[in-house]
């Protein structure tokens, strides 16, 4: 996806959101955030985009105070207010084009303002599906943005960084360590690569993968994210190593 597509598609899923949590009891729930409610996670996704905002509008050359988007309150917003956040930060986006150097969490590559586009398209949907879940909808989502969020999520995954946030991952590299994500709805497919000394990827299947996963692509995201038990998909190889693999995931 292009960085105009991105920034559409923030609008797109955030209108999407709004109509899915709509009519919807803000002490809800939600499973994939067991310790905010439905209306804690909405104030979250509406504060995103605006702490993106400020952001990218500001140049910001370091990080902003974040402590409401981690710990959002209870507040009831105004109808509006989740789709006004959206359309403030694409138009700040759009202001500042895709390569404006601003602060950005990842400690590789050059920061700029297409980072933003990029990871709230993303950011929106999945708590659009953690929203859907929640209130007993379906979930589905475009294959152009899912294959795109899939893309990020493993490029993100796969940083050397990650080992100093979350160092019990060293124990899952080793020899013959690789993982294929099938897709059974979309021609693309993805290849985790954890046999060298970093965590690595590639697109498309490997050879004689340990395990795989097929399923289809919305639902093997919501696999990898966390949102769905990897055994509602169709699994080969070995399991366990599948499953020790999942378990040390966290992100989104």
């Amino acid at each position: 996806m292009d960085f105009e597509n991105r920034v559409a598609e923030i609008v797109r899923q955030t209108e999407l959101l709004r109509a899915t949590a709509a009519g919807a009891d803000p002490a809800a729930s939600v499973a994939a955030c067991p310790e905010w409610s439905l209306g804690q996670l909405l104030n979250h996704v509406g504060a995103g985009h605006r702490y993106a905002d400020g952001i990218v509008r500001g140049r910001a050359t370091e990080a902003p105070d974040d402590t409401y988007l981690r710990n959002p309150g209870h507040e009831t917003r105004p109808d509006s207010w989740l789709t006004d956040g959206a359309e403030a930060l694409a138009a700040a986006l759009r202001e500042a084009g895709p390569d404006t150097e601003v602060w950005t969490p990842v400690p590789t590559g050059k920061p700029r303002t297409a980072f933003y586009a990029r990871r709230f398209l993303h950011e929106t949907a999945m708590h659009r599906a953690d929203v859907a879940l929640a209130v007993g909808q379906e979930f589905e989502l475009d294959g152009e943005v899912a294959h795109d969020t899939l893309d990020e999520w493993l490029e993100l995954g796969s940083l050397p960084v990650m080992f100093e946030y979350f160092p019990e991952r060293r124990a899952m590299q080793g020899p013959g360590h690789t993982i294929h994500l099938a897709p059974t709805d979309h021609a693309a497919s993805w290849t985790v690569d954890l046999t060298g000394d970093l965590p690595d990827w590639h697109r498309g299947p490997g050879d004689e993968p340990a395990a795989t996963v097929e399923a289809p692509l919305a639902q093997l995201l919501l696999i990898v994210y966390g949102r769905e038990p990897v055994t509602s998909a169709k699994l080969t190889g070995d399991t366990a190593f599948l499953d020790r693999w999942l378990s040390l995931l966290s992100f989104g």
